[in-house]
């Protein structure tokens, strides 16, 4: 009779010790969120506040709550403009780079030709090289088609990522093989493998790869502000500088303002992080 009850109890015993040897884990874990999560929370308690908090640590809800700071940044700076501009700069970064990533990330992984690894090597050497590096050729380029000071501009240089072709290609080489000679086999063409089998089977790694993209343009500051020079085209991330003052600036409006460039991003990454982490959880198998 207390057989069966010492035996369940083992498995209990088993799983409670288990999770006290990961504790420490889980608590690294979490200081780790608390320090990522400050900047963001103390941006917002000043923006809500009425000033008198800006130094008050650890930074605690203002009473009473406000937002007239948000109104008066939408007040003083074409906002609406900043955030279309945004929008539309961030759109036709990430679809460039998800077409451009999945086409030659196909190309290195299903397609046989001579050279392929030596051609996938250079582009993944590219990695080495800071970003800088590439302004001025970028934009001596940009000049001679006549696209500086647009918004395609802005986006073009940027569509060829060697992130993006190595994050597809490894996707496509997740494919099993029996599906893609099952589909040579009733004859589908090179095309028809990469619409109808290849691409709907790396849809977690296109996810991943589109939030990725789109962070990253959304925040993009430095390039934006080389390439444009008419202010009706900035983005937030640039046009979130007139909040500066030449002899004064606002910390709270400052800190509306950039409360208001991070929440659309950071609502599409809550909104779609399920298919972030399953497209990461692939990519570092």
């Amino acid at each position: 009779m207390t057989a069966a009850p010492s035996l369940l109890a083992r498995p209990a015993r088993r799983t409670r010790s288990r999770a006290l040897r990961r504790l420490p884990d889980y608590l690294l874990l979490l200081a780790l969120a608390c320090a990522a999560c400050y900047p963001f929370w103390w941006t917002l308690m000043i923006a809500l506040g009425d000033g008198e908090q800006v130094f008050d640590f650890p930074p605690r809800l203002p009473d009473p709550l406000s937002l007239a700071h948000f109104r008066e940044v939408w007040n003083q700076i074409p906002m609406g403009r900043f955030l279309w501009n945004s929008v539309l700069i961030s759109g036709l970064t990430t679809a460039g780079t998800l077409l451009v990533s999945s086409c030659a990330g196909f190309a290195l992984a299903q397609l046989r030709f001579r050279g392929r690894q030596w051609v996938f090597y250079a582009i993944i050497a590219t990695l080495l090289l800071p970003s800088e590096t590439n302004v001025l050729s970028n934009y001596v380029t940009l000049s001679w088609l006549g696209l500086d000071d647009s918004r395609v501009g802005v986006a073009l240089p940027t569509l060829a990522g060697a992130f993006g072709i190595f994050l597809m290609k490894h996707a496509f080489e997740e494919i099993p093989e029996e599906i893609v000679a099952a589909a040579r086999m009733d004859g589908a063409d090179d095309w028809q493998l990469f619409w109808r089998i290849c691409l709907p089977l790396s849809r977690p790694y296109l996810a991943t790869l589109a939030i990725f993209t789109l962070v990253w343009s959304w925040n993009g500051y430095v390039w934006p502000s080389v390439v444009l020079k008419n202010p009706d085209l900035y983005p937030l991330s640039v046009g979130v500088q007139y909040l500066k003052g030449a002899f004064a600036t606002s910390t709270r409006m400052v800190a509306a303002g950039a409360v208001l460039t991070i929440a659309p991003v950071l609502l599409v990454f809550l909104f779609c992080q399920r298919y972030f982490m399953r497209g990461m959880d692939g990519a570092v198998k």
